[in-house]
């Protein structure tokens, strides 16, 4: 009895010790973190962790008329995540998303390429809301929304590369398919610095389109982790 109680003991000091080792951007951290971002508008995030598994997050403009809310649920070999959110877009366009998917660490395999810890990506995804249709021999170019939705899938990879104990390199892209002819693409780059074991600041450039419309920004973010 005694023997099985050291060894519980040592598992479960193992399983700290990995979560504290963690990565501040790695996608799977459970954590209570809060932040605030720029690119084009001012956005405020944040998260709590519920448990070393589980933990709900949230994201809204500072205007309120972009958001989402969400959670994530810890697995051995990954993390699951759900999303609902609202975007805005050019022409008075918007899109709901509800997305259920999953983040993998190939690290998990052993699997680590010069360094860069990869997380293949993919999941369920629906949208609805209005798309811009243009009167292409309308000389005011004017437009009339159409209610679309759509149901399908993606796929992608985030991927991060410690450069020194402060500097990290992050990258991102993906793609999804669905319903209707739906689809759209993502990708971008940027670099994050630890300010200390709390506080962790990161800029970045983001490449978006889909049938809704385009989100194309550079912008910037602070986040600090409770511990």
């Amino acid at each position: 009895m005694r023997k099985l109680s050291v060894l519980i003991l040592s598992l479960l000091a193992s399983s700290t010790l990995v979560a504290e080792e963690k990565h501040h951007e790695d996608p799977t951290k459970i954590v209570t973190k809060a932040g605030i971002a720029y690119n084009d508008e001012v956005k405020f995030s944040g998260s709590i962790g519920l448990d070393e598994a589980r933990m709900i997050n949230a994201r809204i403009s500072a205007d309120a008329d972009e958001w989402r809310v969400g959670g994530s649920w810890l697995l051995p070999m990954g993390i699951v995540n759900f999303n609902f959110s609202r975007t805005d877009f050019d022409n008075d366009a918007y899109r709901n998303n509800y997305s259920i998917g999953t983040f993998v660490p190939l690290s998990y395999f052993g699997i680590e390429p010069m360094g860069w810890q990869i997380f293949p990506m993919a999941g369920y995804s629906y949208n609805d809301g209005e798309i811009a249709v243009f009167d292409d021999s309308s000389v005011s170019n004017d437009y009339i929304m159409m209610p679309t939705s759509t149901h399908g899938g993606y796929v992608g990879a985030f991927a991060l590369k410690p450069l020194t104990d402060k500097w990290s390199m992050m990258t991102f892209a993906g793609g999804s398919m669905g319903s209707d002819d739906y689809s759209g693409y993502w990708g971008g780059a940027g670099a994050s610095y630890k300010i200390s074991d709390a506080q962790s600041f990161n800029f970045f450039g983001i490449l978006a389109e889909d049938d809704f419309g385009e989100n194309n920004s550079v912008g910037a973010s602070y986040t600090y982790e409770f511990q």
